[in-house]
């Protein structure tokens, strides 16, 4: 009977698989951390790891492979270390402004209506020269002229850090900010001044530059809603795509499309690689005498490079190009060009060189679908060649293996990246495989052949008819998504799934993707029970922003109702999507309430009452008093078990079970509190950690250090 240990010595060759989720839990251990570690943690780590696997490298195998595997995870802990001290630069402490900045344009965005401008900023009022930020990005109010890359602004402008998230374990801007050294957010309050001289130079100049003039050029081609997707498509430029949308592309689950990835590099380079080879073996001098596969992956490189460059080097485009080069060079190499270890390059490419990518959905879902379609590819790839190749009817068998596999791969990667969509954006679009399914073939024989072809003939102005081809499919597949988004049910809401919880799935998939023999399938019960913790524990009873200008509390038909007005519109958005849609009982005017009284006791459902003085919140056997005035504190404080207060509380409230007052909003973030007998509270300080990106880190430096001003 097979034992574990000949099945484990039966998949020795995939043993080396595992050596990019191992530098990945690595790197993910080090973002983690509730404090930032000291800098010599992980190179010693690393060390000590060198030093045991040099001791034991005559062991058992198995023993060896371990230490390895300790060492790649001590080697990921290491790369996120030094990355975070090579990109660190000032991160303003707080709001200032209006000021006068002055800086070089890096980046200029359309937000279809307004500009959105990075800049390098050389100064900023009342900044000294060691904390003016690397970057800052602005959106450009009232009348000016349009900066250009490389041109030097003079404006006038409200600066900030980058915003803190608005709930617990909710998208950590600030983080990601920090790895692109983006030190500040705002807006103008004044045109911007074009100060005379010619632009800036450069590499990095010619190619904004470039990206610009292409942009123009597509929406004036295509024009409309179209010309916007097809802009996203080659350049990346996406800021102008309505919300409406974007919208629909999301609940339809082609928002994937929208971001320049694994799939539009492959038909790039793909489309490029079959044209030209088809070319060149048209011509029997050269198909004859030279290698053209070879010089047909050597010419797709190029054309694939050209791409991410164009498209902003964003990102998941880098990955994207990372993979398809590894692929090319594959079969310039003469190696198998498609598999597992190609992948395990790519992964570790990326990994050593932005192993902050680990955190965000774009490398957690192209990669998941990437290692289900190989490892999917693998298992039925010889069944299906035998299949074609029997019998009569060849070409319509061909046919079948086509259209079943364009049928399987939506399907498997659909379901690898499900986890991660319902982890990070608490949706999963229901309909996805059926407008996959209905647009792919027109993105893949219509909008990106014609974007090439364009692209091609847009140095001779010749690029009007190919574009216009690419605006018909793009419409197409824009109406593919309304139509689909518009179905009952097209966008399914998802509790919040914990990080253990996305972290047991993503090893329960690697567990069914990495491994041959049959234990591979316990990976689909991990999987499965840890996707359902989703399910195990309710969202929180009570949400409070960082201002204390919006609060909600659970209702009783267990949706949130959300306190009155506009304020923080970005925060009941983010509410709504994590922990419920509204109940239709809304926030109850003063001396309301939100349903008749009864009889207070621990099954009693949900009850709010207010006055002008604030609400009085019952659920789950306590009363949770909503302060919003100083003077209605003593009387609130005596009958209350919990106490969210908007003014400062003092010494206050002592027989409460939790308080939560003005300064606790500012020291902490938003809060989520949990009832019952010992209520539990989550803050956005207490997620985010003590980082160097944290804002709350900075603050706390900063009145440590004694200091008032910027």
């Amino acid at each position: 009977m097979p034992s574990p240990a000949n099945d484990l010595a039966a998949d020795r060759d995939r043993w080396v698989l595992w050596l990019p989720p191992a530098f990945g839990t690595g790197a993910a251990a080090y973002f983690l951390l509730p404090a930032e570690p000291p800098l010599w943690v992980g190179p010693s780590g690393v060390g000590a790891a060198l030093a045991l696997t040099a001791l034991a490298w005559r062991a058992a195998p198995a023993f060896v492979a371990l230490l390895l595997g300790l060492l790649a995870v001590a080697g990921g802990f290491t790369a996120g270390q030094v990355r975070s001290e090579l990109v660190a630069a000032p991160v303003l402490p707080q709001q200032i402004g209006p000021v006068t900045v002055t800086g070089e344009v890096r980046l200029v965005e359309d937000k279809g209506g307004s500009l959105r401008v990075t800049l390098a900023p050389t100064s900023v009022e009342r900044l000294s020269p060691a904390r003016v930020p690397a970057t800052v990005r602005l959106t450009l109010r009232g009348d000016g002229p349009e900066p250009k890359p490389g041109q030097m602004l003079r404006l006038r402008a409200v600066l900030m850090p980058p915003p803190a998230p608005s709930a617990p374990g909710a998208f950590d801007f600030p983080r990601h900010a920090w790895f692109q050294r983006l030190g500040a957010v705002g807006y103008t309050v004044a045109p911007a001044e074009v100060l005379p001289g010619p632009p800036a130079g450069g590499f990095a100049v010619a190619v904004e530059t470039l990206r610009d003039t292409v942009t123009r050029r597509i929406r004036a081609a295509v024009g409309g809603i179209e010309g916007e997707i097809a802009a996203a498509l080659v350049t990346g430029a996406r800021a102008a795509i309505p919300e409406a949308t974007l919208e629909a592309w999301r609940d339809s689950g082609l928002a994937h499309l929208l971001s320049i990835s694994g799939l539009h590099m492959t038909l790039a380079a793909g489309l490029v690689f079959v044209g030209v080879r088809t070319v060149l073996a048209a011509i029997p001098a050269v198909a004859l005498r030279w290698d053209v596969k070879k010089a047909t992956a050597a010419v797709a490189l190029a054309a694939a490079a050209f791409y991410v460059v164009l498209s902003g080097a964003a990102v998941p485009s880098q990955r994207a190009f990372v993979m398809t080069a590894i692929v090319l060079l594959a079969v310039l190499a003469d190696r198998t060009a498609i598999s597992l270890r190609t992948l395990a390059w790519a992964a570790m490419v990326v990994l050593l060189t932005q192993p902050e990518a680990l955190m965000g959905p774009s490398f957690q879902m192209s990669f998941a679908a990437v290692t289900a379609l190989v490892a999917g590819y693998e298992l039925v790839a010889p069944r299906l060649s035998a299949w074609r190749g029997r019998g009569c009817c060849r070409w319509l068998r061909t046919a079948g293996v086509y259209v079943a596999g364009g049928v399987a791969s939506t399907v498997l990667a659909s379901v690898a990246t499900a986890p991660f969509a319902a982890y990070h954006f608490n949706t999963v679009a229901s309909y996805s495989l059926a407008a996959n399914l209905a647009v792919m073939p027109v993105v893949s024989v219509a909008v990106m052949p014609a974007a090439i072809v364009g692209l091609l003939l847009m140095p001779l102005g010749l690029e009007g008819l190919p574009f216009m081809v690419m605006g018909y499919g793009l419409a197409a597949v824009n109406a593919v998504a309304e139509t689909v988004a518009s179905w009952p049910g097209s966008a399914w809401p998802v509790p919040v799934l914990p990080p253990w919880g996305l972290a047991a799935v993503t090893l329960g998939g690697l567990w069914l993707c990495l491994w041959r023999r049959p234990w591979r399938l316990a990976g689909l019960v991990v999987a499965g029970v840890a996707m359902s913790s989703a399910w195990w524990s309710p969202g929180p009873d009570i949400m409070v922003n960082d201002e204390g200008t919006v609060m909600a509390v659970r209702g009783p038909g267990g949706g949130l109702i959300l306190s009155p007005g506009r304020s923080d519109g970005f925060a009941r958005d983010l509410w709504q999507e994590r922990f419920g849609a509204p109940d239709p009982i809304p926030w109850p005017r003063s001396g309301a309430s939100t349903g008749p009284a009864v009889p207070f006791t621990l099954d009693s459902p949900p009850h709010l009452a207010c006055d002008g003085m604030g609400c009085i919140y019952k659920a789950r056997g306590l009363s949770v008093a909503l302060v919003n005035r100083p003077d209605a504190l003593p009387e609130d404080c005596w009958a209350a078990d919990v106490l969210v207060a908007t003014v400062p509380v003092g010494r206050w409230c002592d027989q409460a079970l939790a308080v939560i007052d003005r300064w606790d909003l500012k020291d902490r973030g938003a809060h989520a509190i949990w009832l019952g007998p010992r209520p539990r509270v989550e803050t956005v300080a207490e997620t985010m950690g003590d980082r160097p990106w944290s804002p709350f880190h900075r603050w706390r430096q900063r009145q440590a250090e004694g200091e008032g001003g910027p």
